[in-house]
């Protein structure tokens, strides 16, 4: 069949426009603003049934946002990120390491002297 007809493409034959009659009756809801603290203003729907929370992440920067209007949630504190050697570094003193540093070596130079380790 040639593309030109005037069919109605996606939909199924007697589908009519989707509407209150057929999803049946909203729920009665409530408007929350939230504010963060770069300004930014979100308005959240929510039911009335439903338990609204305290904050809520912006939209639009993924702040902390609050209720409060005055007093909006600072941004978190971001810990930088630490390496694998900065954690064994709080774990050990420099003494600590030194001393297990010297038993590896003492350990791989004996293991050398039997044959065990070639290079």
């Amino acid at each position: 069949m040639a593309g030109g007809g005037n069919a109605i493409r996606g939909s199924r034959v007697g589908a009519g426009p989707m509407g209150e009659a057929e999803r049946g009756e909203a729920a009665p809801r409530q408007a929350v603003t939230y504010f963060c603290s770069h300004e930014h203003r979100s308005v959240v729907t929510f039911s009335v049934e439903a338990q609204v929370p305290e904050s809520w992440d912006c939209p639009k920067c993924g702040l902390p946002a609050s209720m409060d209007a005055e007093n909006p949630p600072p941004a978190p504190r971001i810990e930088p990120y630490k390496t694998h050697l900065a954690y064994v570094k709080e774990r050990r003193s420099d003494a600590e390491a030194q001393d297990i540093l010297d038993e590896a070596i003492q350990l791989l130079r004996s293991r050398r002297k039997s044959g065990e380790i070639i290079f």
